[in-house]
């Protein structure tokens, strides 16, 4: 009988520990006792979960041996699993190098309670090569084990789309892969208990962490080809969504639309990717172009909305500018990596003061990861010489940007979703 461990409990690890709690016995483990301590309550910040499901997954924990889901941060409660899935985090440090110590203590404390002829799988995006050079020689040191003897391996890259409650876990087809023909038949068929858009069995590891990391590279080359025009069309002086939209009449166009980049996976992936290339002696050109386009967006922004202001006659010093939005997507309290951030650091170089608002954030995480405070609402008695629109919230949507209009202020559109007339710039 499969006892599965699922190791990370963030916006991947939760909805695939509920899932397979439907059909199996599951531990969720994560080392930070406070989100333990919440799921145990039956509530999700992430706002990833269906807590229905949750609690549906929790409560067949006590009343059926073969099926259920619980939750520790004592690994001692997993050392009695025999399949283990990884899905923690792989960011990128300061200089954009991949960090895999998230990886490499998930595997740790894997190598501690694994045993004979268990499984683990890693989930966790990374490089080709990750999960059997650096992630497998770490089990088998702490276990003592043989890799592909005494236990095996699996990887099925994640595909959650943080905020989407269309395309969920179960609807979206799922890459597989094993350590040898038959575990990567296990692996398989696992996932293909619970994803009802089923799966597609890679011929290796290294193909399934392959194809991860391109699904990612390739929407971020996407996305830097638009923002490139943004910046060629602003200096011709049209505006980059007319053009999109005449160009999307024609079937096959890809309808790409200008924007921050930024997130957990299409900013930080193909870093990834170049890593590995440098490693075999090649720099990816194209690539690493495309990061550097997208990593311009905010800077662009900044200094678009300064011009904007001074075509308007306002003055530049000590103004005031509000930011809707500091998530790094619409619609979920997510901040990694946000790129928000960086147009407030900008604007703030220009000696202006600047609020943000986002009641979708948790204030409190924000502050604690990147040092800002947003505002608890928005004072409409406040003169703002500039209104930025960064994230388009569904909530967002419906302020009224006529008020800030009529006070004269600049008012630029990211993501080109307000009414455009009273929007004064947009990508």
């Amino acid at each position: 009988m499969e006892k599965i461990a699922i190791i990370g409990l963030g916006y991947v690890g939760l909805p695939l520990a509920i899932e397979f709690g439907k059909k199996y016995r599951v531990v969720g483990f994560d080392i930070n006792k406070a989100r333990i301590e919440e799921l145990q309550q039956g509530n999700d910040h992430t706002l990833e979960a269906d807590l229905d499901s949750l609690k549906q997954a929790a409560d067949l924990y006590n009343t059926d041996k073969t099926k259920g889901l619980t939750f520790s941060y004592s690994e001692g409660d997993i050392k009695e699993c025999n399949i283990y899935i990884v899905t923690v985090p792989t960011p990128i440090d300061d200089f954009n190098s991949p960090d895999l110590k998230p990886l490499v203590k998930a595997s740790q404390t894997v190598g501690r309670v694994i045993s004979k002829g268990d499984i683990v799988i890693y989930e966790s995006t990374t490089y080709p090569g990750c999960t059997e050079e650096d992630c497998i020689p770490i089990i088998e040191s702490i276990s003592g084990l043989r890799f592909n003897v005494d236990f095996f391996a699996g990887y099925s890259p994640e595909r959650i789309n943080p905020g989407d409650k269309v395309n969920t876990l179960t609807k979206i087809k799922k890459v597989t892969s094993g350590s040898t023909p038959e575990i990567a038949d296990k692996v398989d068929a696992l996932y293909r208990s619970i994803i009802e858009a089923g799966t597609h069995k890679a011929p290796s590891i290294k193909v399934a962490e392959a194809s991860k990391i391109i699904e990612n590279s390739q929407r971020d080359l996407n996305i830097s080809f638009v923002n490139e025009l943004s910046f060629i069309f602003d200096k011709i002086g049209i505006d980059t969504t007319d053009v999109i939209e005449a160009a999307a009449t024609k079937w096959n166009f890809l309808k790409y639309q200008p924007g921050l980049v930024g997130g957990h996976c299409i900013s930080v992936d193909p870093y990834y990717l170049v890593k590995k290339a440098e490693k075999l002696g090649y720099i990816p050109q194209v690539i690493l172009s495309g990061r550097n386009v997208n990593n311009a967006m905010a800077s662009f922004i900044a200094n678009k909305v300064m011009k904007l202001m001074i075509n308007k006659s306002l003055p530049i010093k000590d103004s005031n500018i509000l930011i809707l939005g500091v998530t790094f997507k619409e619609n979920c309290p997510d901040i990694r990596n946000t790129k928000v951030l960086d147009i407030y650091k900008e604007l703030r170089e220009f000696g202006v003061n600047v609020d943000i608002y986002d009641n979708w954030v948790n204030k409190d995480e924000l502050y604690h990861e990147y040092g800002v405070r947003t505002i608890e609402e928005i004072d409409e008695n406040k003169k703002y010489s500039a209104v930025i629109l960064a994230v388009p919230h569904e909530n967002f949507k419906k302020l009224d940007f006529e008020h800030f209009h009529r006070q004269g202020a600049v008012i630029f559109d990211v993501k080109a979703v307000i009414d455009r007339q009273w929007v004064d710039g947009r990508l």
